[in-house]
């Protein structure tokens, strides 16, 4: 039997192993997920709520757990894990307050003679197909809106992040929530696509590589099934002359840095006007130089180390044919003793001197370095920033919200932030343009990809 395997990129050791499930496994699965889905579809919204709400509780009770097991898994520090149980309870608690009054029917108003209105009906069962970088978030983001709007859900968890399914399927459990309608499952890429293709799934919601999408795609050639895929990104931002210095510095560096830049909306690109370009970078170097990178169990880390060894020697190279190529670099490294080639450990790196010649400004990093590049006006910002296969989130720094007023329609992405960058808000549309993907998720336009409209149209009077 073919088994995935949790790699630590702490240490290098295998920390969970799963089998893979059978074919005829999973086929049991989403027959119980369908039966189980008819019954659901009957209940009202705020009975689904009160299952829903009581799974959040119980994930919140699992909150030291989590951590510890995200720090094991994909590497963040354990001081930070609390925050990804607090920004899956902000999204479910916000997409079950509004739950009712999104799922209502849409009344298209009063005809003589006639009674009309048009329902938003489940899809059936969603497959839900989360990555490793923020495993319960992102998941929840779909799992918890499907399930409010009716249907059951199939989660497919990333290999590096396998126990997050299990936490989740726990949380349920604890919850009552009805037997079928929340269930997960161990797949490798050839099953997942295969399972697409079957004809069992209504839905998928994918979060990855673009790669990735792709399959999905290709999966589900021929099904006629909606399939909402959020792919990743290459996050600008553009800092004017007339921002607030020290907070920026200060956000940006987180938003480049956190969870070592694996992040679909980490800050990867900078544009800052010429007249402040020096201090920016010397500010950003240096909040940069203060990290402490280390074993994320520790309580002082707060920088751990990225998902796989392959996956910083990535960075590693893109910032070395940066470098080779004319671009400066303004962290010291060698003050990181951990970050070696052939580590999943890698301090941060600022770039100078880079161009969209460079792969690190034009290539997906997924890792902990930002290159900085100066303007000298609001419209080569605009040109720079929209010079991108991806289109996820895009900031702008500044104090004046009429030039964030007039600059953010230009801007080909889907979330614009002014002086915020690396945030979801629950109650925005969370999506994307050009290879970030397609489809939305969060707000109450989430429950729309959710759903399917269905129309009634009653003549009643036949005199």
């Amino acid at each position: 039997m073919n088994k995935i395997q949790c790699v630590s990129p702490v240490d290098g050791r295998v920390y969970a192993e799963r089998d893979v499930a059978t074919s005829d496994q999973v086929a049991a699965v989403f027959a119980k997920a369908s039966a189980a889905q008819h019954l659901w579809a009957q209940k009202s919204v705020a009975e689904r709520s009160e299952y829903c709400t009581l799974a959040v509780d119980a994930m919140i009770g699992m909150t030291d757990r989590i951590a510890e097991e995200l720090a094991w898994q994909m590497g963040r520090p354990i001081s930070q894990g609390a925050g990804e149980v607090k920004g899956l309870e902000e999204r479910a608690r916000h997409m079950i307050a509004i739950a009712e009054s999104s799922l209502e029917p849409f009344d298209p108003g009063f005809k003589e003679g006639f009674k009309r209105k048009i329902s938003r009906e489940p899809l059936g069962v969603v497959m839900t197909i989360a990555p490793w970088n923020f495993p319960f978030m992102t998941a929840l983001n779909s799992v918890i809106p499907a399930l409010l709007a009716g249907n059951a859900v199939v989660l497919k968890h990333a290999s590096h992040t396998l126990l997050v399914a299990e936490r989740i399927q726990d949380a349920f459990d604890q919850a009552g929530l009805p037997d079928g309608l929340f269930q997960h499952v161990v797949l490798d890429h050839t099953s997942t696509s295969e399972l697409i293709a079957s004809g069992n799934v209504d839905m998928v919601c994918f979060t990855g590589s673009v790669g990735g999408g792709k399959a999905m795609e290709q999966a589900a050639a021929g099904q006629f099934i909606p399939l909402g895929l959020e792919l990743g990104g290459k996050d600008p931002v553009y800092v004017r002359a007339d921002c607030n210095m020290a907070y920026t510095i200060e956000n940006l560096a987180d938003g480049a840095f956190f969870n070592s830049g694996q992040s679909c909306c980490s800050i990867e690109r900078i544009y800052v006007h010429e007249s402040i370009h020096d201090e920016l970078v010397a500010g950003l170097a240096a909040a940069g130089q203060a990290y402490t990178l280390g074993n994320p169990l520790h309580k002082e880390t707060n920088l751990g180390p990225m998902i796989k060894p392959a996956a910083a020697d990535f960075v590693r190279q893109q910032v070395a044919d940066a470098v080779a190529a004319g671009a400066k670099t303004h962290v010291d490294t060698s003050l990181f003793s951990l970050d070696k080639p052939g580590s999943a450990y890698m301090a941060p790196q600022v770039l100078t001197d880079v161009t969209h010649g460079m792969s690190v400004m034009m290539d997906e990093s997924f890792g902990p370095v930002v290159g900085v590049i100066k303007v000298s006006s609001d419209e080569e910002a605009i040109a720079l920033m929209n010079d991108s296969e991806f289109g996820l989130t895009a900031g702008i720094w500044t104090e004046d919200l009429e030039a964030a007023e007039r600059i953010a329609p230009q801007l080909e992405t889907g979330t614009v932030f002014m002086n915020r960058c690396d945030y979801l808000d629950p109650a925005l549309a969370w999506t994307g343009v050009k290879n970030t993907g397609r489809g939305c998720s969060l707000s109450k336009m989430g429950f729309d990809a959710l759903t399917r409209p269905k129309s009634f149209h009653f003549k009643t009077s036949t005199n």
